[in-house]
């Protein structure tokens, strides 16, 4: 049997500058059972309503098959839509069926915005740093990636501003607005108005991307962008990966008619529409069970382990590294001296059987080495103090 060589020239050139998730790689090392893991994006598994989704599998194949097992809209389910419509009028955004789009995982929802607004080389502004996957996302569809800081309050709207007036033609702002991917910040009230007014100003689309917003855990729930916005300029994307389990890969995007028609259209090219099982299972599921007693029990949960994650960094991490407190979400984000290169701290941490997940691939440009992202939602308290122990030893090596 003979091969023949696949030369670089064959492939897409938006692949060129494309690389392998920092994350997913990780993820393969944390799935030895005697590593202490802080590296993904995970729920909590033992937190998953296995036994209720069961059921409502069960229930929607028995009483529904014909239906559930069949093709179907491209729009979604809609019982569904009209459920998540009402969930979302609770947080003042003005939305029906008609808006709602369902996906197959969130991550399509970044992909078909970026199908719909971007050409090549169209400009997109994203946070110093931010979520990795919407980097890899925008640079498949060749956007030039335009960054701005962010500190304790989330993306610095005032440097927005500035890069508005000097790049008249940017097409899009990216922004986790609630508990930020990686920093776990959250922008505050006065930069989310300063925002949407600065959308409207300059007529730029906002992509506010929602999945930690249901998890707060102490502080006072802040309004989303896409309430705010009174021109139709918000796009705002969540996911029920969060709040039920990733598993389903089920999440939705909401958009004003003219945008919502050509998403449609992106996604009947992408994957026709997503599980017609999952979603009535699904809404089986939120319907016959309180949703609220759910949330609410994912929330002391969390609450205590990123608590415990606080309180143990504050013990155990060098004085000279500064964290992000976060008030919900999974994720908090350390900083460390600037000559330490957090990939180097990674592999010493591996043999130490702990793992995170190295800052730079965070930074969209002019990447930096001396941050690390910390996930508290999948360890029991505990592991984490123990795994944070482990952690400071390998720092405090390099600190000193």
């Amino acid at each position: 049997m003979t091969t023949t060589a696949t030369h670089l020239s064959s492939f897409a050139h938006r692949m060129d500058p494309l690389e392998v998730s920092t994350v997913r790689e990780i993820l393969k090392v944390t799935e030895m059972p005697e590593v202490i893991s802080f590296a993904g994006g995970l729920p909590a598994p033992e937190l998953f309503p296995t036994t209720e989704l069961a059921q409502a599998f069960y229930h929607v194949i028995r009483e529904e098959g014909r239906l559930a097992l069949q093709y179907s809209t491209t729009e979604g389910y809609t019982p569904l839509r009209d459920y998540i419509a009402l969930r979302l009028q609770t947080k003042g955004i003005r939305a029906s069926a008609n808006n709602i789009l369902m996906l197959s995982g969130s991550q399509q929802g970044l992909d078909l915005a970026a199908k719909v607004l971007l050409n090549p080389g169209d400009k997109v502004i994203v946070a110093r740093p931010t979520y990795l996957a919407a980097i890899q996302t925008f640079m498949l569809f060749e956007a030039q990636l335009i960054t701005v800081a962010s500190d304790d309050e989330g993306m610095d709207v005032e440097e927005v501003a500035l890069k508005l007036r000097a790049h008249p033609d940017i097409k899009l702002i990216y922004l986790v607005a609630n508990f930020d991917n990686p920093s776990g910040t959250t922008l505050s009230l006065e930069r989310r108005e300063r925002l949407v007014h600065l959308a409207q100003q300059y007529g730029v689309c906002i992509l506010e991307d929602d999945p930690y917003g249901e998890l707060r855990y102490r502080g006072e729930h802040l309004p989303p962008l896409k309430s705010l916005d009174e021109s139709g300029l918000v796009l705002y994307l969540s996911t029920f990966s969060k709040t039920i389990a990733p598993g389903l890969r089920l999440g939705w995007l909401v958009a004003e008619k003219e945008i919502y028609q050509k998403l449609v259209i992106a996604k009947q090219a992408s994957d026709l529409h997503t599980s017609t099982l999952t979603q009535r299972a699904t809404y089986y599921y939120l319907t016959t069970h309180s949703t609220d007693e759910h949330i609410a029990r994912l929330r002391a949960i969390y609450g205590e382990r990123c608590s415990v994650m606080l309180e143990s960094l504050a013990r155990y991490f060098p004085a000279t590294v500064r964290w992000t407190k976060p008030e919900g979400g999974m994720f908090l984000w350390a900083e460390l001296a600037p000559q330490v290169r957090t990939e180097e701290i990674l592999a010493e941490a591996i043999k130490e059987k702990i793992a995170f997940v190295p800052g730079a691939p965070f930074f969209a440009n002019d990447k930096r080495h001396n941050f690390m992202r910390l996930n508290f939602s999948n360890q029991v308290p505990l592991q984490i103090e123990e795994g944070i122990k482990r952690l400071a030893r390998v720092i405090a090596r390099h600190h000193s």
